[in-house]
C-alpha cells in the first residue's frame, strides 16, 4: 500500500503519515529525513543535493525523485510506505508518477487532511518549541506543566519565527499556489481521500483507517 499525505502546513499530515506507519508497518518516508540521511551517509546523490543545499537552492525535482526512488526501492519497503513532503507541485507529482510507471508501479492512495486556514494559523500560533532540547508543545493541545518551561530539560520555550502568524500566511499562500493542485490531479486519477483535519487526532485517524481498511 504506497500513499501520500497531502495537506497544509500544520495539518498534522506528518503525526497521521506516523501513525498509518505505526499501524501498518510501512515506512514513513520524509523527503527532510532522506536528504539528511543521503548527506550524512556522504552517497554520491546526497552529496548532489548538498550542492544546491549550501546555495540557498531547492533540490531539482529529477534528483528529489532519484533519491526518493532509491529509498523506496529498499527492502523494508516493499510492501509499501506513506510518503510525507513530496510532491508539493505538480511537476514533482508527474516525475514521480513517471518514475513509478517505469517500474510498473504507482501510489494507491492521496490522503488529504483539509484544514481551513483560520484554524492552521490559530493552531500553529500556539506551538511552542525548546530553546534547548528542541522538544514542541502546544499552548492548548499539549501543554508544559510549568507555564513557558520545558518539561523535559527545564529550558525555556519560544514561539519559532515559522510559527508566527505572518509567517503561517506566508507559508498557507505558498501552499494555495504551488500544492493545492495537487488535490485535483490526485482526483482526476481517482485515488483522492480527504479527511476533516479540524476534528481530533485520533478521530482524523479513524477516518484515515476507515478508507485504508
Amino acid at each position: 500500500m504506497k500513499i501520500i499525505m497531502l495537506g497544509a502546513p500544520g495539518a498534522g499530515k506528518g503525526t497521521q503519515a506516523k501513525m498509518i506507519s505505526e499501524k501498518y508497518g510501512l515506512p514513513h518516508v520524509s523527503t527532510g529525513d532522506i536528504f539528511r540521511a543521503n548527506i550524512k551517509n556522504g552517497t554520491e546523490l546526497g552529496m548532489e543535493a548538498k550542492k544546491y543545499m549550501d546555495q540557498g537552492q531547492l533540490v531539482p525535482d529529477e534528483l528529489t525523485v532519484k533519491i526518493l526512488l532509491d529509498r523506496v526501492a529498499q527492502e523494508d519497503c516493499k510492501n509499501g510506505y506513506v510518503l510525507d513532503g513530496f510532491p508539493r507541485t505538480i511537476p514533482q507529482a508527474e516525475v514521480l508518477e513517471n518514475a513509478l510507471k517505469e517500474l510498473n508501479d504507482n501510489v494507491d492512495f492521496a490522503i488529504n487532511v483539509d484544514v481551513p486556514d483560520e484554524n492552521i494559523i490559530n493552531r500553529m500560533g500556539g506551538r511552542r518549541a525548546c530553546v534547548n532540547c528542541g522538544a514542541t508543545y502546544h499552548l492548548q493541545y499539549a501543554p508544559t506543566k510549568v507555564e513557558g518551561i520545558c518539561d523535559k530539560c527545564g529550558n525555556e520555550l519560544i514561539l519559532r519565527d515559522d510559527d508566527k502568524p505572518e509567517t503561517v500566511k506566508n507559508r498557507l499562500d505558498v501552499y494555495h499556489k504551488q500544492t493545492q493542485p495537487l488535490i485535483d490531479f490526485y482526483n482526476e486519477r481517482g485515488i483522492l481521500k480527504e479527511v476533516d483535519g479540524t476534528v481530533s487526532m485520533n478521530e482524523v485517524f479513524n477516518s484515515i483507517v476507515s478508507i485504508l481498511g
